[in-house]
């Protein structure tokens, strides 16, 4: 668990992950953090977004909300994610700046919103419920680890995900007591 950010984000449990969607202090803020928990993306990738990248011209939700290469890490290539239903709300509730060019413009208007500013959001939420271990990569770790355990085949997720390779994205995926439990009395005769 991640400490005083040190060690590996954590992955959230649902009632945590509701608790947090529920504290957040604005739309923008759900908007944001949602984008990052239902396509599995990094800080970086959600806050470079445009709005384009979600609403189509007359301001609707997009099917799927496009990540492109040029905000990725590996700069590699654009993906496409499919929009939960649940995503669909929260950006449908965050309309203010449907216009902008930027989804999450930035302070007084001018570019993005900082990855360092969302960071902070976060941290504040987190201290002010009590949560500990939580940084903004929780939210890619838990949307991964949740896939896979979901039994959805890796190679699905590292099309989501954007990975490289199996091997980089299986250092994100946490194995619970739950699953070694099962795998443990799988074995028999």
């Amino acid at each position: 668990m991640k400490i005083d950010r040190h060690g590996q984000a954590k992955v959230l449990l649902p009632d945590e992950a509701k608790l947090l969607f529920d504290a957040f202090p604005s739309d923008r803020d759900r908007a944001l953090f949602g984008i990052c928990l239902f396509t599995g993306c990094r800080v970086n990738e959600a806050c470079t977004m445009l709005s384009a990248d979600v609403f189509d011209g007359s301001g609707n939700v997009r099917a799927k909300v496009t990540i492109r290469k040029a905000n990725t890490k590996g700069k590699a290539e654009t993906r496409q994610v499919i929009t939960h239903p649940t995503l669909r709300g929260y950006l449908e509730a965050y309309s203010s700046d449907r216009g902008k060019t930027h989804l999450f413009p930035g302070r007084h208007g001018r570019g993005h919103i900082n990855p360092r500013s969302a960071d902070a959001i976060l941290r504040e939420t987190c201290d002010r419920l009590g949560l500990e271990g939580i940084s903004t990569h929780s939210f890619r770790r838990t949307a991964l680890t949740q896939m896979s355990s979901a039994g959805v085949p890796l190679r699905v997720i590292q099309e989501i995900s954007g990975h490289r390779s199996l091997q980089a994205l299986q250092r994100y995926l946490e194995v619970s007591e739950k699953q070694v439990e099962a795998a443990v009395g799988a074995i028999g005769f």
